[in-house]
């Protein structure tokens, strides 16, 4: 058997095999995605809660968590000191020290985003309704 014949009946049997609901040359049915409403929809008001809960309590509380965190660490590596588990606190205070740094660079991130969704969105609708503006009907067919 030469490889083109055996590849056609590979392929005919993947095709047999395969459900209809597999198919991507298809619809779902309508609903949209995971059958859900097929219409974009936003919550500008949940985006704006979510963005002050970052600025208002997320992020004032993880600098306070660091704070609590450096204070102790410090405490401790002077009580270890002239040991090696002091040189390991300072070690772990280091990696520590970075990781909240990324942790407030991210959440301050996520706020931005969030806050610039909405402009972002609204300033798409201006642009679309701008450009549906721009089309006007032709009253009668021009010939060149």
């Amino acid at each position: 058997m030469g490889f083109d014949h055996e590849w056609a009946g590979i392929r005919s049997d993947a095709t047999e095999q395969a459900p209809v609901g597999m198919r991507l040359n298809q619809l779902d049915g309508g609903g949209g995605a995971a059958g859900g409403s097929p219409d974009l929809a936003t919550a500008p008001a949940k985006k704006k809660a979510a963005a002050n809960t970052i600025e208002t309590e997320l992020e004032p509380n993880t600098g306070k968590a660091a704070t609590w965190a450096d204070e102790a660490t410090t405490a401790s590596v002077g009580g270890f000191s002239g040991w090696a588990t002091a040189e390991g606190l300072k070690t772990v205070e280091t990696t520590w020290d970075q990781q909240v740094r990324t942790l407030l660079a991210r959440l301050a991130s996520e706020k931005t985003a969030l806050r610039g969704t909405a402009l972002s969105f609204g300033g798409q609708e201006l642009d679309t309704r701008a450009r549906i503006a721009g089309v006007r009907p032709v009253s009668g067919i021009e010939r060149y």
